[in-house]
């Protein structure tokens, strides 16, 4: 337990962290990996480049500090976040690193207003949070190698199949090369992917949702391509897996991680809400309903721009047309002429709660929604407007957290 006068201390910087939050731990990252650049092997440097690290890891210490008596308010974070360390094979030994460095941080930006009292407090505070991240992340390795099929760190894994699924998303069944059983896993889940790209200087790690059912002898993760433009580069990984990595070459899989899963015990309707490529983890958990639940009514409602980049349409059609507890709604922002033609869609623009309330019975359901984070802050704002409880929202960020709020419904697509 902390002393009451560090958490006094801790208490007074609230409103610091909440001004320069981003600056300390975007300083922490640069001080970092000057010093110790074998971790970009482990981060995401696309995530570091657009920013989204600095604010995730801003917010976590500013929570921790709006907590710091209660700090188990934080735990579902920690988890959430403790499941992505272990995927990344982030160890014990790192720990000090980021304590050190996060410390030289809070110094640097703050200046002679970081005194000594505040950075032992804070060094003290960091102590007690390493050590609950350091024996969470022991228990998640212990779990991931010691069930059937499971396996440390990273496995080969051959590519068995590729299969395209729209103009800029395609799935990759994937299956261990040594022939051994793989780890199940929850609908929802996802596995890391670690890759060596010729020419760059460090690996490179994602995170996929696996986009299948659990049980099957194969993983299948499902990659949307990413495009640049002028603000941003291409894709680094997401491209050369679609234009690079071949049927046969093996890839690097982390075993199967995520705080983010279909409860099977609640037999209450489900409603899965999907903006573009934020399909794959959905269509996870429309199989599984699929296979082991066919008495519970289930509603799939997928936003995306038009058919062209509309994935897996034909599979969920025929999942759903085939099980009248099942139903599927499409929402194409920009539909072509074909789209208007085939009569390939049910809504044109984006999605909003009235036309939500035509086609989903009642509020009274679990819902799950994932895909671009204006995307989901539009769903968090209409289902809370709906009257739905916290505790029947679920969702799935892609990459490091973001906050759902406020929400910018007109943004949904």
């Amino acid at each position: 337990m902390l002393s009451e006068r560090s958490v006094q201390i801790i208490k007074s910087t609230v409103p610091v962290l909440e001004v320069h939050g981003v600056a300390i731990t975007k300083r922490f990252y640069e001080m970092m990996f000057a010093a110790h650049p074998e971790l970009l092997n482990i981060f995401n440097h696309a995530n570091q480049k657009q920013g989204r690290q600095q604010t995730a890891l801003a917010n976590v210490v500013y929570a921790a500090a709006v907590h710091i008596e209660n700090l188990a308010a934080i735990l579902p974070a920690v988890k959430q976040i403790a499941h992505k360390h272990r995927s990344l094979g982030v160890k014990p030994e790192h720990y000090p690193i980021v304590g050190e460095f996060l410390l030289k941080a809070i110094k640097d930006v703050l200046g002679d207003a970081a005194t000594d009292d505040i950075i032992g407090a804070w060094g003290e505070a960091y102590g007690m949070i390493a050590d609950a991240f350091i024996g969470v992340e022991a228990e998640m390795y212990k779990e991931a190698h010691q069930q059937p099929g499971g396996w440390e760190d990273f496995r080969e894994f051959r590519v068995d199949r590729k299969v395209q699924e729209s103009d800029s998303i395609t799935s990759f069944y994937l299956v261990p090369k040594d022939g051994g059983a793989i780890a199940s896993f929850l609908a929802g889940q996802y596995v890391s992917v670690r890759m060596a790209i010729p020419e760059d200087q460090f690996t490179h790690i994602r995170q996929y949702s696996l986009s299948d059912a659990p049980g099957k002898p194969y993983y299948r993760i499902t990659v949307k391509r990413e495009d640049g433009g002028e603000s941003h580069p291409d894709g680094r990984v997401s491209n050369y897996l679609h234009h690079q990595i071949k049927e046969g070459d093996i890839l690097h899989l982390s075993a199967p991680a995520g705080d983010f899963y279909l409860n099977l015990e609640d037999k209450r309707p489900v409603v899965l809400l999907s903006g573009g490529v934020g399909l794959t983890p959905m269509i996870s958990m429309l199989n599984t309903l699929a296979e082991k639940d066919s008495e519970r009514q289930v509603t799939f409602i997928h936003a995306t721009e038009n058919g062209k980049v509309h994935a897996m349409k034909q599979h969920v059609d025929e999942l759903t047309q085939a099980r009248p507890r099942m139903s599927a709604y499409y929402c194409y922002r920009n539909p072509s002429d074909q789209d208007r033609e085939t009569q390939a869609f049910h809504k044109e623009g984006t999605i909003h709660l009235e036309w939500l309330k035509t086609i989903i019975p009642d509020q009274n359901a679990s819902f799950y929604f994932c895909g671009p984070v204006p995307f989901m802050q539009a769903m968090n704002q209409a289902l809370k407007d709906w009257g739905v409880s916290d505790s029947d929202i679920h969702f799935e960020f892609f990459g490091p957290a973001a906050s759902l709020e406020p929400a910018a419904a007109s943004a949904a697509r």
